[in-house]
């Protein structure tokens, strides 16, 4: 690659391109929309020469850059990209598309939107390749900024009581966050992942801590424990994983269309991301001695929300319920983990379980983003209505919208076929062999699923013709055009999931060597 930074351009271009939108395009809509979609065009080109030039299918970080920072904190500047961040780079500029595509509705300060979109997915794309803690912490900290002003300045009549609520909550799990690898970086003086994983797994990094900490915790185990909790607390907040959902619901209904696509299709990733990057190969002592537990709270986030779901009848609080839910299965291939054999058969189990994984968050990505734009036109053409009961018969009134939604519906449902079926099925199959009950507890969150989704198609789309769908009109060739991209995705995706498979099992097979799998 002749040391040509490929990921510091990666994320310079859309942070520099957002600021230049919020600072220099006022009054210039048209202009901020070019400007916004040449910059992403840009970043896209990078992101895809990027997974042609480097080598994914090693298993290894590539396109790696290292320099010093802060060398006395433990402070370097160290980024890379393995198959797992290059997929959600990926995901990362599908969604900042998609939600581009939907901000066409937006007629209120259009250069601060395109700016804000850019910048969140450059701190997205900070936080899916940075390698160090503060580092990546500086990212997972900015994003909240443009996420904050994303929510608060457009969307419904409580949006500002949603945005103080998000960043709250956010604010408050990356405390607890902080203050674990302050106990990390005080007992070892290393911020790395990739070197912390390292004395993670020759069993030095926890004595090395509990040393530093003695008389605190009584044993090494018990304060691995300790921190493992601090740090997902953090993480669980953004996924995120039921207790700590309550914000997410009034968020995701509050916020505009474009800004709802981009929270729950790409930032809601990073809470995994950091799961598998930092508990995995981090705390995988203490993740075995927790995993019960922790499989009982995916258990809960599975299933509780879809049974939320079904009760909703706004039509965006219940897409949020399914986000959680569905976000759920991922929690479940994590901590099942926690619990794998070793052995031929356990890697196979555990690889099929972390390829459903990456899958999964993908396919989450692009349904959910996509339904969530259904239900903004939704909005948009039928002067803000969004209930389960507000409409029927759309139909007949509206064929090709409602084929696509439909489709976007089955995809999350998990039909065959479709994209949503594949990394459901990787995860069932893995956690069903490592932990069975907790495969066949999750069951019925996949039934209560296709019930809500059934009867929204159902409700909204069939049934007697309501006064607001007779005049309603079917989508524009250009919204035609842009609505059926993503859909074509969900028919690539679920007949070809090798497209994505082929740089996600090399970084399995690298992630569960490096376990002693």
């Amino acid at each position: 690659m002749n040391g040509f930074p490929w990921l510091t351009c990666l994320t310079l271009v859309p942070l520099l391109g957002g600021v230049g939108l919020v600072c220099g395009m006022a009054g210039r809509d048209r202009m901020a929309r070019l400007v916004a979609w040449f910059v992403w065009g840009i970043s896209a080109f990078l992101v895809l020469a990027l997974g042609t030039i480097v080598d994914l299918r090693a298993g290894t970080l590539q396109a790696v850059e290292r320099h010093a920072w802060v060398p006395t904190l433990g402070v370097t500047y160290h980024v890379g990209v393995d198959g797992l961040g290059w997929v959600l780079l990926l995901l990362t500029v599908v969604v900042s598309g998609l939600a581009l595509l939907a901000g066409r509705t937006i007629r209120e300060r259009v250069h601060v939107f395109h700016g804000l979109t850019l910048a969140l997915m450059a701190t997205l794309f900070g936080t899916f390749t940075a390698l160090n803690f503060v580092h990546w912490f500086l990212f997972w900290e900015l994003s909240l900024i443009p996420a904050f002003f994303l929510v608060r300045l457009w969307g419904g009549p409580q949006r500002h009581t949603a945005s103080i609520q998000f960043f709250l909550f956010t604010l408050a799990g990356s405390v607890a966050m902080l203050l674990g690898f302050l106990v990390v970086l005080l007992g070892t003086g290393e911020l790395d992942f990739p070197e912390l994983a390292r004395l993670a797994r020759e069993g030095a990094l926890w004595p090395a801590v509990w040393k530093h900490w003695n008389g605190w915790v009584q044993s090494p185990q018990g304060l691995a424990l300790v921190v493992m909790v601090l740090v997902l607390a953090g993480l669980a907040v953004k996924i995120p994983m039921m207790p700590l959902h309550t914000w997410l619901p009034s968020t995701y209904s509050e916020a505009a269309t474009p800004v709802t696509m981009l929270l729950t299709g790409a930032m809601s990733k990073m809470g995994v991301y950091g799961l598998v990057r930092i508990i995995l190969p981090v705390f995988q002592e203490p993740l075995r001695q927790a995993w019960p537990w922790l499989m009982g709270l995916a258990l809960w986030t599975v299933v509780a929300a879809a049974c939320a779901a079904l009760a909703q009848r706004d039509l965006k609080r219940m897409l949020a319920y399914s986000s959680v839910n569905h976000l759920g299965y991922c929690l479940l291939a994590v901590f099942a983990l926690g619990a794998a054999g070793s052995g031929d058969q356990g890697a196979v189990h555990q690889g099929a379980a972390l390829n459903g994984l990456v899958l999964q968050m993908f396919n989450h990505g692009l349904t959910a983003a996509t339904l969530f734009w259904c239900v903004g036109l939704l909005e948009e053409r039928s002067g803000g209505l969004r209930g389960l009961d507000d409409f029927g018969g759309l139909r007949a009134a509206a064929p090709v919208f409602c084929g696509l939604t439909g489709v976007a519906a089955f995809a999350s449902l998990g039909l065959p076929g479709l994209n949503g079926f594949v990394g459901e099925f990787l995860i069932f199959r893995g956690v069903f062999a490592l932990v069975p009950w907790g495969a066949v507890l999750a069951a019925p969150g996949l039934l209560v699923t296709a019930v809500f989704l059934l009867r929204m198609l159902q409700r909204v789309f069939h049934g007697p013709v309501q006064p607001v769908c007779g005049s309603w009109c079917d989508l524009t060739g250009r919204e035609r055009l842009a609505l059926a991209l993503p859909v074509a995705g969900m028919f690539v995706l679920g007949l070809w999931p090798q497209v994505l498979l082929q740089f996600t099992q090399p970084w399995a097979i690298q992630l569960l060597g490096f376990l002693g799998v």
